[in-house]
């Protein structure tokens, strides 16, 4: 088992940033890849970013290319998310998730096995 806790979350202005922060502890040895979804009012849970564990390799959605940022920490078993020029539609509750398989697209839901809590991001116009 792989345990998530996110943090980092709040209210900002838009033009602002943000970073969130995933501490994985457990079993974290197999980890394959890391991501970063997100869930608005409505609206399916969608990808954010995702960095494979070992290589560091990412992979961004068009929305936020070029704003955000993943990166992980070995060392701390922890991965982030920095968020800059935040936007009101970027307003959404930031799941971290982790993935033990190295099959399917690291982009979609269905390829991660472990999920935080989800930490809660509110951008004001």
């Amino acid at each position: 088992q792989v345990q998530l806790v996110e943090s980092g979350g709040g209210l900002m202005q838009a033009g602002g940033s943000l970073r969130l922060s995933c501490a994985a502890s457990g079993r974290t040895f197999n980890t394959n890849s890391m991501a970063w979804f997100r869930q608005a009012p409505g609206k399916e849970r969608e990808f954010v970013a995702a960095i494979r564990w070992r290589l560091g390799t990412t992979y961004y959605a068009d929305s936020i290319k070029g704003r955000f940022t993943i990166s992980r920490d070995n060392a701390k078993n922890t991965v982030y998310l920095q968020m800059n020029s935040l936007q009101p539609e970027d307003t959404a509750v930031y799941y971290c998730a982790a993935r033990t398989s190295s099959l399917g697209t690291v982009t979609t839901v269905y390829s991660y096995n472990y999920w935080g809590q989800g930490t809660q991001v509110t951008v004001s116009s």
